[in-house]
């Protein structure tokens, strides 16, 4: 699994020009499954999350987690993080999960964050999203679980 998150101040999802989905300040976790991910990079990938200290102290340092800064969590499938431009201009997804497969996790890894105590809204899985946030740092940072060892 594969997965960009962003510090936000705030964010939504629309999808024909209705909002499904809205919340203040916290993250967007857009999320990429690949073939051969498992629930093992669901878990690792959740708890590293929600404890990702990526929130200001009171010194403007990023030292505090989600939790500590009363944030909710968007959660996005993002099947083109998978994206291999390696050869000619158009991308292939080979790499990404069959959508079968991609469903189960993104919604397991949605929610694990729930389990672990935190506030989760999603996007739809497939569709058409318009994805509106305004990023606050900017802070993005990439996640992956490929080649972990431990939860």
């Amino acid at each position: 699994m594969k997965l960009v998150i962003q510090r936000v101040r705030n964010a939504c999802v629309t999808i024909d020009d209705r909002e499904v989905a809205a919340m203040g300040p916290g993250a967007v976790v857009l999320v990429g499954v690949a073939r051969g991910d498992t629930d093992f990079d669901v878990k690792y990938l959740a708890r590293k999350t929600s404890q990702l200290r990526i929130f200001d102290d009171e010194e403007g340092r990023l030292n505090r987690s989600i939790e500590a800064v009363k944030g909710a969590f968007l959660v996005v499938s993002q099947f083109t993080l998978y994206a291999d431009c390696s050869r000619g201009n158009r991308p292939g997804y080979t790499d990404a999960a069959d959508p079968d497969e991609a469903t189960r996790l993104y919604e397991a890894f949605a929610a694990e964050l729930r389990v672990l105590g935190h506030e989760v809204k999603t996007g739809v899985f497939r569709a058409n999203m318009q994805v509106g946030l305004v990023n606050d740092g900017p802070v993005t940072i990439i996640l992956e679980s490929r080649g972990r060892t431990a939860p």
